[in-house]
């Protein structure tokens, strides 16, 4: 039995998206409910996908069955498909499972010929519009069918404008359209080598197959990539009768939303022209009218149209955007969906549509999509605003930011401080950028990846980042880039779209954000529903108020190194990494001991009752030197100028050391942990910070939660060792302090060996946090910065892999690992407590799946928390049994 390939409208519903796409399945449905819906079939996607695995034709009984359903759409029209007196014209459209506005073809007008369009004059006796539909038809069945290209017929409709005087299309005599149908089907025929088909049903076949075609075109296959969406699922085919709005003062055409998609409001939202095509309402050539012109122009087609508007609100439990077209007085609707909206429009849609009880929490939570929160919680580039793009890189980090460009962290901490607004450029950031980082207002790279460290500083600092714009040509010594040959020197005003990766020429109007009492009462909703606890990773009280505001029980991670690159200490730093005695070190040590013990301090007591998590240091040491470059050049300046002979035996031995510390593989080298055994004074600085500070905050009656995290280890072992430095010194400072301090000990999980040990690891630690940037790199052998410069794009481009590990965990081989990893801990600790800290925790995928695992927190930036607190909900619902 040969399978259904073809289905007419009144055959389908609303939840056979997959196989009729979203077009066709919405089609069927507003037949079957009743509305007035031009009649038509559709073409599956099972038919498209066939196309495409029999070597791009046409599966065998597909054309038996759509004469036979044209056949109906000729009874039900009253209309014959080719015929002279009455011909039935057709729309050909595409219409995936997913929204792909724009990404495919459409042929409007078929069944036109040198016959019809004669019948069509006779019919409407309106000569001009019988001709500029056919001149319509052939231009785009020209260009989308036959891919002659559209330039071709612009020319000839600028000649015929020019010939006849006129400015604008519609200004065109049926004598100028006449012209133009000769002169598209000369070229057609002198571009193909074949005359244009007279034969509707010719015209059909080919249309469909272009449909098809359409759905592996590379503007087609771009969409998909950038919205997540599968290359498998194919495009249905949906062949509809044609209806007109330009047949007359009674005839018309328009666009509705029933709220509004920029606010949420409820209130028919949208715009209509009479007498006009639906390609006028966008093209700009007439001004249309606010849908609500129309209840003063026909308030009987008005009120039947809003009736039509709630009923498919109902229907749908959502907003819809719906296109209508009205011809000689009688409504018709073309097309329904769930109309796209922003993100404060999708929230306020949610919240309204729970309070009138048309939806659940639970469904409120999933008509959000989590990184769509993301355009709230930053500044953004004003949508009316005119650009000019420059170059692109990627979005690293979301908001927008103007300002002068800057090279150097220094210049730009300077301008900062004279209050100039300003744009850090450079090739990558180290960590030697901060003060300039925090100075910007955003930060642009033409090297490093979503993780790198402009990235991840950026986003932590919840300042728009654009990384890796390989277009950019960065000139140092010069004081320039350059984009495409021209030049940009320092103090040239640009603006950037970390949202988007845009870079952009000159100053851009800014929106600020505003989170309405809706968005606290939807992300109050998703914290009912879900289990996961979102907390934050900060590292100053600031960032640790804005992580509470934004809604995080605790932090997860405050990195201690970040507090050591303030220029004040660096040098205290570089002295503790030069000392050449314990006694030497102590005295350094016992320099920055108050100045850790008041960061402590400051982090703790603005998250007072939470739980705050501590990682001890973690880079390696030459991270907290110069650059042995940078020395190099300075020792050869002192050289030749025999000006400071101390000073160059400073910087000599300076150099000495960096190379001395220096090393091949540093990620896996001397650091983390492996620090704290060599040099277990800095642990023990440390640890005494945390709980001098936590002494001071118990005595002034705050309620107070540190908790000390070990990084890198690969064993039980190392654990044991800083476990009893940290325990020993919490005991001294109690003791000393005369209180008690409830805190917990625990390890980041992020060397392979300590995941596949945790079972020994867990009966020690009161905590895990699984540290998924490294344990990825440590797990697959990627460098990071590396691999996403190089050849990891490739890899995704060749779907090699399908997402990039740094940003969408790898549930696969790294998921695996973790969960084996919680498993072993728990199996020997039942009260073990388990989170993760990498970047993945504020991506929802990545939160997703460490609902699944078990996991009782995910850490993540600060402006990110909203995003992960709304996953956390959505995996509750999606993982239910």
């Amino acid at each position: 039995m040969t399978k259904k390939y073809v289905y007419l409208f009144q055959e389908g519903k609303a939840s056979m998206r997959d196989l009729l796409g979203g077009k066709g399945a919405n089609l069927c449905e507003m037949t079957n409910i009743g509305l007035p819906v031009p009649p038509g079939f559709t073409i599956t996607t099972e038919a498209c996908n066939e196309y495409y695995s029999n070597g791009e034709n046409v599966p065998n009984g597909t054309w038996d069955q759509v004469w036979p359903a044209l056949a109906e759409i000729e009874k039900a029209t009253g209309k014959l498909f080719g015929d002279k007196k009455n011909p039935l014209l057709v729309s050909v459209r595409s219409g995936a499972k997913f929204s792909m506005p724009g990404m495919m073809d459409t042929v409007l007008n078929l069944g036109l010929n040198d016959d019809t369009v004669e019948a069509v004059v006779a019919n409407t006796q309106n000569e001009r519009f019988a001709w500029d539909c056919y001149r319509r038809f052939i231009q785009m069945f020209g260009d989308v069918v036959l891919e002659v290209e559209h330039y071709n017929f612009e020319q000839i409709l600028e000649t015929a404008k020019e010939k006849q005087g006129v400015h604008f299309d519609s200004e065109l005599s049926a004598e100028s359209l006449k012209w133009m149908v000769s002169e598209y089907k000369k070229k057609i025929e002198r571009k193909t080598g074949k005359p244009f088909p007279m034969d509707p049903r010719v015209q059909l076949e080919l249309a469909v197959l272009a449909v098809f075609r359409s759905w592996n075109n590379d503007r087609a296959n771009v969409y998909r990539k950038i919205n997540n969406i599968p290359h498998d699922i194919g495009t249905a085919v949906n062949v509809q009768s044609m209806v007109f709005g330009n047949m007359g003062s009674d005839s018309g055409t328009g666009v509705a939303f029933t709220r509004s998609p920029s606010t949420g409001e409820k209130a028919l939202y949208g715009e209509y022209l009479m007498n006009a095509q639906g390609e006028d309402v966008v093209a700009g050539i007439r001004t249309p009218q606010p849908i609500a012109t129309l209840a003063q122009e026909n308030a009987e087609i008005y009120q039947q149209f809003a009736d039509i508007c709630q009923r498919l609100e109902s229907h749908y439990r959502d907003m819809q955007d719906i296109e209508f077209t009205i011809e000689r007085g009688k409504l018709y609707m073309l097309q329904t969906r769930n109309g796209k909206r922003t993100a404060s429009a999708a929230i306020r849609v949610a919240v309204e549509l729970f309070r009138e009880g048309v939806i659940t929490k639970e469904e409120a939570i999933m008509r959000i999509e989590p990184e769509q929160l993301d355009h709230l919680l930053h500044r953004r580039m004003d949508d009316a605003a005119k650009v000019q793009v420059l170059a692109k890189g990627l979005p690293a980090s979301p908001g927008a930011a103007s300002g002068k460009i800057v090279f150097s962290a220094e210049e730009a901490e300077r301008q900062g401080e004279l209050g100039e607004k300003i744009i850090l450029v450079r090739t990558e950031t180290t960590p030697d950028d901060i003060r300039g980082i925090l100075a910007a207002k955003g930060i642009l790279t033409s090297r490093g990846g979503m993780t790198s460290h402009a990235a991840v500083v950026s986003r932590h600092m919840g300042k728009p980042a654009v990384c890796g714009c390989d277009a950019l040509k960065i000139d140092y010594s010069l004081g320039l880039f350059s984009i495409d040959g021209v030049e940009y020197p320092q103090g040239t005003i640009i603006s950037i779209d970390g949202s988007t990766g845009r870079v952009i020429k000159g100053e851009v109007a800014m929106v600020d954000p505003e989170l309405s009492a809706d968005f606290k009462e939807f992300l109050d909703w998703a914290d009912e529903i879900s289990r996961l606890k979102v907390m934050a990773n900060a590292d100053t009280p600031t960032e640790a108020t804005n992580a509470r505001d934004y809604g995080a029980v605790g932090i997860g991670l405050t990195r201690t190194e970040h507090m050591f690159m303030d220029p004040e200490r660096i040098p205290i730093v570089q002295q503790m990494i030069l000392a050449q005695t314990l006694e030497e070190r102590e005295v350094a040590l016992e320099k920055l001991l108050p100045m850790q013990e008041e960061d402590f301090y400051g982090i703790l007591k603005s998250m007072q009752g939470l739980p705050v998590t501590i990682r001890l240091l973690d880079p390696p040491l030459h991270e907290f030197l110069p650059h042995s470059e940078e020395l190099i050049v300075e020792i050869t300046k002192l050289k030749i100028t025999k000006e400071d002979a101390d000073s160059l035996r400073e910087k000599e031995a300076l150099l000495r050391k960096v190379r001395a510390l220096s090393e091949l593989n540093p990620m896996l080298g001397h650091r983390g942990c492996r620090l704290g055994v060599s040099y277990p004074e800095i642990t023990v600085m440390q640890a005494r910070a945390i709980f001098q500070a936590s002494a001071r905050l118990v005595k002034e009656g705050c309620d107070i939660h540190p908790e000390v995290m070990i990084p890198l280890i690969f064993g039980v072992d190392e654990f044991l060792m800083m476990r009893k430095l940290v325990d020993d010194t919490a005991a001294d400072v109690m003791r000393e302090q005369s209180v008690h301090i409830h805190y917990k000990v625990g390890t980041m999980i992020e060397v392979p060996r300590a995941a596949l040990t945790a079972d020994e690891i867990g009966k020690v630690a009161d905590f895990f946090s699984f540290g998924t940037n490294d344990l990825t790199q440590m797990t697959m052998g990627l460098s990071r910065d590396d691999a996403q410069g190089t050849f990891l794009p490739t890899y995704l481009e060749k779907k090699v892999i399908s997402s990039d590990p740094f940003v969408v965990l790898d549930r696969n081989g790294v998921g695996k690992l973790v969960d084996m990893a919680v498993k072993l801990g728990r199996s020997s600790n039942p009260t073990l407590g388990l989170g993760i800290c990498g970047e993945h925790g504020g991506e929802p995928n990545s939160v997703e799946f460490c609902h699944i695992v078990g996991l009782d927190y995910v850490s993540c930036s600060p402006f990110r928390v909203p995003i992960a607190r709304l996953a956390a909900a959505q995996a509750v619902v999606k993982n239910k049994k």
